[in-house]
Parts: C-alpha cells; sequence; structure tokens
C-alpha cells in the first residue's frame, strides 16, 4: 500500500462525520493532508497515523 501519491482517493477506516469515508490526497510528504469527497472540510494527519487509518486505496 505504500507509495500514496496527490489525487488519489483512499477509503478510511472511520468515516467522516458528514457521512463519507472516501477522501482524496491533496499534501504528502511528513503530514498528509486530506479532504472529503462529500463536505469539502480538509484534515491534516501525520504520516503514521494516516497509513494506520487508510483501509484501501481506490
Amino acid at each position: 500500500m505504500g507509495d500514496y501519491f496527490i489525487g488519489d482517493k483512499v477509503r478510511m477506516k472511520k468515516p467522516h462525520p458528514c457521512g463519507s469515508d472516501v477522501w482524496t490526497i491533496i499534501r504528502v510528504g511528513m503530514d498528509f493532508r486530506i479532504k472529503c469527497t462529500k463536505c469539502g472540510r480538509s484534515v491534516m494527519l501525520p504520516r503514521t497515523k494516516f497509513e494506520k487509518s487508510v483501509r484501501q486505496k481506490l
């Protein structure tokens, strides 16, 4: 699962409060910024937490 790129869509283990569990990657590095595909909210996560919470790469 290792390589992630800007624009990739990922399914996370926990859904966002809006109900969607699909996110788009908008920043890659030591931290990941991901954007909810349903409501548009963006969240910044450390790489370790991001990699643990990804269920699958779409």
